[in-house]
């Protein structure tokens, strides 16, 4: 068995990225969970630039930031691609990764759940407008965004999986299946996936884990 070390942090859905990546290709690895707030020597040796997870350690050799990881997964470990075969589909993969990795794309999504008041009525209308553009422009009427089967954005767009955490602590829900009928059904096929379903954070402790940092949050910006 060849050394794959992956240091996470539970419950990071960048973390889960790798993690999914490596299970849907069949390699075994060592997962390493970090604690953020006490970094550890091998998180700082592994990823002195960032000093963040996800991590991938391959033969001594550590490769940061998850789309990339990705990408060399992709690369290192051919079996059940990630990505297709045509240039053009290939490119658009990409694309949609580069776009839901956007931090200003993805702000009303963290403002949605930290937000409150006019600012979380703002926010909350923008996550919606971004969710109909990935649910008209980027899934269109596939099962899954990488076709058929699960692909490399489907990966990128995991969190959706568990998005239904965050409605329930903020009490607003927004990605129902009359409102957003494709990413729903999208949700319930990635969630099914044998794969995928071994592997997802368990729902009370990511409640119990993400109202704690709401709560962390709030309480910071009001001292």
């Amino acid at each position: 068995m060849e050394e794959v070390k992956v240091l996470g942090s539970w419950p990071s859905p960048y973390g889960y990225r790798v993690q999914w990546a490596l299970e849907l290709k069949g390699v075994e690895y060592e997962y390493i969970d970090e604690d953020l707030f006490n970094k550890s020597d091998m998180l700082l040796k592994y990823n002195p630039v960032h000093k963040k997870i996800p991590v991938l350690v391959r033969h001594g050799k550590s490769i940061a930031e998850s789309a990339v990881i990705l990408e060399y997964i992709e690369e290192t470990w051919p079996q059940n691609p990630l990505l297709p075969k045509d240039p053009y589909e290939r490119a658009m993969a990409r694309f949609w990764i580069n776009f839901v990795d956007n931090k200003d794309k993805a702000a009303p999504i963290v403002t949605f759940f930290i937000g409150v008041g006019e600012e979380h009525k703002k926010a909350t209308e923008e996550t919606k407008e971004l969710l109909k553009i990935l649910e008209e422009q980027a899934l269109g009427e596939k099962k899954y965004f990488g076709g058929d089967e699960i692909g490399m954005v489907d990966l990128a767009m995991g969190w959706m999986a568990y998005f239904g955490v965050i409605e329930e602590i903020v009490d607003v829900k927004i990605l129902d299946a009359e409102s957003f009928p494709r990413l729903h059904a999208w949700i319930q096929n990635f969630r099914a996936h044998p794969v995928i379903k071994s592997n997802l954070p368990d729902h009370d402790k990511l409640l119990v884990s993400y109202t704690q940092k709401r709560q962390m949050f709030l309480g910071s910006t009001t001292t």
